[in-house]
Order: structure tokens, then sequence, then C-alpha cells
């Protein structure tokens, strides 16, 4: 069970964390062991026995061993439990629970999702239904917060839970017996046909299903008459080696090096591609930007070498360190780099951390203070690699190291309506608010997902009615902002709809309408 987090704009913050994920070595034994008798853990039960004031050993213990690892590279972490297991959770494909997706609303909580083949849809509960009690006890109106509902919710596999439900269509009230069990997690967002021939597949991270959910969207979208693809890896920060190197393997001809691992103690380790993949010959474009890191970089790098595919966007984040994780008995983790990864032409994309971390973390924020987000005249390979060694693909086209992975076709960041208004209204949740609380009626009128992207357009009295709802939770808002958010907004609140009624393709339907960076994806492999 997992709370609804349809990011509109990514923190640098919440980037950086979700690029934590990393790039693991899928297939190396997770090693449970203790803490050792080092100088440190002597320190730590000192600290224990005979400090002074009373302290939470284990917090000390986690800040400790984290300052020591980001020391050494800003990809080595420290992990708490609860971080450790829903990274995990994430690359391995599932987690146990009922499988919903929530919000907040008045003190109820209302279900936004419900996952496919999940406990709570097997049960035959629906979106937009209200949890009145749990396990016979009062549940709305006992002032939620997220922790109280996790808390909740969260149990062994194949324990019960009984869920007091109020249908909204005709407020019938209702109890759901739903046993735990595994939910499946998919890392692919969005596949559909976005042009004539075209397909367009979305994967949000490399996690162990990842060639699988390509596998069964590409045969479905083949069978549709696509004969070529957009892959979309923006916003991809990565995830196991393995994944990538399995997809890179679906556009690849057999024998293809994909990518190389080595580390001092790593011997070089060879990745190749495999002869079974769908796609090894039709027209191919990627998508990246700045957010897209690691197991992204390794399969656009590798399609770039081979001039497989053209790589459109902005710079990739630079990401090109692996990490092997390593749990203790307590549930924590730490990943630990333990390689470097290089594309098939030799090339490392691991951007400099020299500098240290907060130079590392705030280096985002330069590319955009220095103008290359939003500037062809500002994106030039001089101004993205520092004293980087030229390489060649194989058709002779120059391609660099030591920032990550500089695309073919440059595509700025949007900026226009993007604001801070935006920002606040996404945090605040207030976009999935108003569809639950107003926009019932009108989704009840539309019959398809299809019928609903290609004819609803949100009046400007509608808009209108949205920021009055809003500004009764932000209490601020500039009328400026107001004004130039409006197209945004009103395609925001679209796509949000589009996704509570019909789920993440039509969710991504709607917001890559007239998206400048697929469109030039598009164009270029016609």
């Amino acid at each position: 069970m997992k709370k609804a987090a349809t990011i509109i704009f990514r923190s640098f913050i919440l980037i950086l964390l979700g690029i934590a994920i990393g790039l693991y070595l899928a297939d190396s034994p997770r090693r449970v062991f203790p803490f050792s008798t080092s100088k440190v853990s002597k320190v730590l039960q000192l600290v224990h026995r005979n400090y002074v004031d009373s302290v939470n050993v284990d917090s000390i213990e986690g800040v400790t061993v984290n300052n020591l690892l980001q020391s050494l590279d800003p990809h080595s972490l420290y992990l708490p439990p609860q971080q450790a297991q829903s990274i995990n959770e994430r690359l391995d494909g599932g987690f146990e629970g009922i499988g919903i997706e929530y919000q907040l609303l008045r003190d109820t909580l209302v279900i936004t999702q419900v996952y496919e083949r999940g406990p709570a849809q097997l049960a035959g509960i629906n979106t937009g239904d209200r949890v009145i009690n749990i396990n016979n006890k009062k549940f709305s109106g006992t002032h939620l917060t997220s922790s109280t509902v996790n808390k909740v919710f969260q149990g062994v596999k194949d324990s019960e839970i009984a869920l007091l439900i109020l249908k909204p269509a005709d407020q019938s009230i209702k109890t759901y017996h739903v046993k735990r069990g595994h939910v499946d997690l998919s890392s692919l967002d969005a596949a559909y046909m976005t042009a004539p021939a075209t397909g367009y597949i979305k994967i949000s991270k490399f996690a162990a299903t990842t060639d699988a959910d390509f596998r069964r969207a590409f045969k479905k979208l083949k069978a549709e008459g696509m004969q070529r693809l957009v892959l979309d890896l923006r916003g991809n920060g990565g995830g196991y080696l393995n994944s990538a190197t399995a997809l890179a393997s679906e556009f690849l001809d057999k024998g293809k090096l994909i990518v190389y691992t080595q580390g001092i103690h790593e011997q070089r380790a060879d990745y190749f591609a495999t002869d079974s993949g769908l796609f090894k010959h039709g027209k191919l474009a990627v998508l990246i930007d700045e957010y897209s890191a690691s197991a992204s970089e390794i399969l656009a790098g590798a399609l770039q070498d081979f001039d497989r595919a053209v790589i459109v966007g902005r710079r990739s984040f630079g990401k090109g360190l692996v990490q092997q994780q390593f749990p203790f008995s307590d549930g924590s983790a730490i990943n630990l780099t333990v390689a470097r990864y290089y594309t098939p032409s030799g090339r490392s994309i691991q951007k400099s951390y020299k500098g240290g971390i907060e130079s590392y973390h705030n280096e985002l924020a330069e590319r955009m203070q220095k103008g290359e987000l939003f500037s062809e005249q500002n994106y030039t390979a001089d101004s993205a690699f520092k004293k980087a060694a030229v390489y060649h693909t194989s058709n002779g086209r120059k391609v660099f190291s030591g920032g990550g992975i500089m695309p073919d076709l440059f595509v700025p960041a949007d900026t226009t309506g993007n604001t801070m208004l935006i920002q606040e209204l996404n945090n605040q949740q207030l976009f999935n608010a108003f569809v639950i609380d107003k926009m019932q009626s009108t989704l009840n009128s539309f019959n398809t997902d299809d019928s609903f992207v290609k004819d609803y357009a949100m009046s400007d009295s509608q808009f209108d009615d949205f920021i009055v709802y809003a500004s009764k939770t932000l209490k601020e808002m500039d009328s400026n902002e107001v004004k130039i958010s409006k197209d945004n907004i009103k395609q925001i609140l679209k796509a949000f709809a589009a996704r509570y009624k019909w789920g993440d393709t039509a969710y991504f339907q709607v917001m890559n309408t007239n998206d400048p960076a697929l469109k030039k994806a598009i164009t270029a492999i016609y």
C-alpha cells in the first residue's frame, strides 16, 4: 500500500534521493552481517553505557556510518530499515499489502488507485471508495496521517483486514474482508500509440520485472501496428544493472557489448546482447533528461555508441558508479560503490565529485544557472564536459566522457507556466482533491479513456472553480502566476482526472499532448 505521489515538479533533494536507487548488481548475494568490533562500534558502546544523557545509539550509529560512506563518494549510502525495504520493494517488483493508493481528504481515506490483480481489486474495492472503519474501529475522522495509515495497513502476508467502505456512487456501505498479499509493481508507466505506426513506452525504473513489462507492452503495441518506437527514460533514476542490459538486448544485435564494469576489487565484467530481442532493427528514439541516471544512462549510452537510436532531450545526470547492497541484521543496509561502468566505446559518464558532496548535489542547479537547460547556445560539449576525453560511435560521431550522456537532439526545459504555484498545488494534492470532489459527473460522461483524452477540454469556468477551490487551502495565490499557469493547470487537472478513472497510461497521454521532446523524437524517426 502506497500513498499516491504523481510528481509534476521534482526538487533537487527528492531527485537525488531517488537516484540513491542507483545501479545495483542484482545477482550479487546479500550477505547479512553484524556490526564489527571496530573503534566506531566501541565508541558507540561507550556512549551507550557512560554518556551523561540518554541518546538514541541506533540513530547516531546510522549517521556515523553514512558520514563515513559519503566521504568516499556521493552514492555510497547508509539506508535505515524502512528506506532499505522501500528501495528493495521498488526494484524487486512488488510488496506485501492490499494494493491501493489513497488520498486523505477531510480526514477520510479516499482510494485513488487500485492495483491490478492485487488483493483489494480481487475483493471488489474500487477507485473512489471511502474507508470509514477498519477492523470494527472508527477510522475516518480520527486525525489521520500517512504514518497512522501505514501502520494500520501494514501486516504479514495472508493476515486479514476488514474495511467498512462507503461507495460514492450510491452512498451504500459495505464491509470487505481483504487478505494482505503480494502486490505487483510495474516499472512501466505508460504504453500507447502516440502517432501513426509509432509506439510510446515510458519506463520509470529498472526493476527485476522491467524486461517482462516491456515485452508485454511491446507485443500489444506491435499488434496495433507499431513500426517505430519512442522509449521515454526521462526521470528514470536507475535500478538493476541486469535489467538495463536485458532491455538493451531488445534493441542490439547478438554479441554487441552493452557495458562493462570494473573496480579495484571487481574484475572487469562484460555484458553482451543476447539473440532474444524484439526490436533489433526498427527505428528508435530515446528520451532523456537531467534526471535520467545510472541504468538509464547505460541503455542510452549503448544505443548511442552503436548509432542504434537517436537520443533526444537534455544531458543526463552523469552517474557511472555501481553499488552493491550489504544488509545488516536489523533491516538497515549500506549501498557501497564497488565498480565503475563504461559504455561500449569505453567512456565513463560519471561526473566529477572531487568538489565534495554539496558541490556534487548542486551540479544540476548550476546547469540551470548557466542556462544549459534552456538554450542550445549554452549547451555545448565544452561547457558540459570539462576536459573530457573524446570517443566515437560506430559511425564516427564524437561522444564524450565524464558528465552524462549528451543527446543527439537538444530540447530545452519548458519554463512557460511552470510556476511555484503549480508546485504548491501539487504538494497540497489539490489537483487530485478537485478531481475527487468536483469532476465525477464529467468523468462519468465518457465511456473510454481515448474519448476523454481526445474530446474533453476544461472550460474557463471550471478553471475558475478550481482556483476558488484551491484558495481555501492556499490562502495566498499570486494573480500573475495564476494567469501564467492557466493552460498548464488545465492540462494537469485533465491528466489527474484521466489517471483517477483510467490509470497511468491515460495520465501520460494527456501530459504528453504538445510535449516538444516527444514531438521532436517522433519527427526524428519518421
